[in-house]
């Protein structure tokens, strides 16, 4: 579903993704781990394609991020890390607005709204302007947005990032239902371990390069760790890390590059 062959990104001298390779299955739920400024970051803004590549190549579900960009767009969904909901609307009319943008079909757009907002139990929220809402329940209409167009591929970028405890159980829930239901890949990042260890694979990235490609139980194994968080520790080291340079927010990228 995603092919990766020496993907690099460099910024005039510095080289932020460094000829990288991996591929991720389709139905595969794949963790894509990195301390900051590792070029995790930078990575997914390439396979989404919000950067071009300077080398390299990738696919998303068959098309090239470079040459094929809206063909990829159109296949992948995505929950960004910040909020990315217009909170002055309501639910219903933060799902319309993503369906045009998608360009669904009229026919199509009310029943698939049903259908999504039914998957995330927020049907009776539907009219409620998304500003009342709690953390736990703009992310879960996040998620019934990313789905309005069918996506093959959808990007987790930090989706549970200061949720409870109960909002992150349920959130996960919804994804395990979503794959046992659709057969759809999921991309995740995360610093949260325990989400870690229920991806099939795990790639980690350090200093702009794959340093590592596990399952999460042959991770701990190969590193004789018992835990994945020790395991990613004695990979990538204890030094704390400066925050990977922006170029712009992720989300506010993507959509102003969506509508055009």
């Amino acid at each position: 579903m995603i092919t990766v062959e020496n993907l690099q990104k460099s910024y005039g001298a510095i080289q932020a993704v460094r000829g990288i390779s991996f591929e991720v299955k389709p139905g595969e739920l794949f963790g894509f781990l990195g301390p900051n400024g590792a070029g995790k970051t930078t990575t997914v803004k390439m396979l989404c394609t919000l950067l071009k590549p300077t080398g390299g190549k990738a696919t998303v579900a068959g098309f090239d991020v470079a040459r094929q960009r809206n063909e990829v767009r159109r296949a992948i969904g995505i929950v960004f890390q910040d909020p990315s909901l217009d909170d002055q609307l309501t639910a219903v009319e933060n799902l319309r607005f993503h369906a045009m943008i998608y360009k669904v079909p009229r026919a199509e757009r009310e029943r698939r709204l049903e259908e999504a907002l039914a998957l995330v139990d927020l049907k009776e929220k539907a009219n409620a302007i998304v500003k009342t809402f709690s953390g736990g329940m703009k992310r879960r209409l996040e998620l019934a947005r990313s789905l309005m167009h069918r996506p093959a591929v959808l990007f987790l970028d930090e989706p549970t990032l200061g949720l409870d405890p109960q909002t992150r159980r349920r959130i996960w829930d919804f994804l395990r239902d979503l794959r046992r239901a659709h057969g759809l890949t999921l991309f995740l990042t995360t610093h949260y371990m325990e989400e870690a260890e229920a991806c099939d694979r795990i790639a980690i990235i350090d200093h702009g390069n794959i340093v590592v490609l596990e399952t999460p139980q042959r991770l701990k194994e190969r590193y004789h760790q018992k835990t994945l968080e020790d395991a990613f520790v004695q990979i990538t080291g204890r030094t704390i890390r400066d925050e990977e340079a922006q170029d712009g927010s992720l989300m506010r990228t993507f959509f102003r590059r969506r509508s055009r």
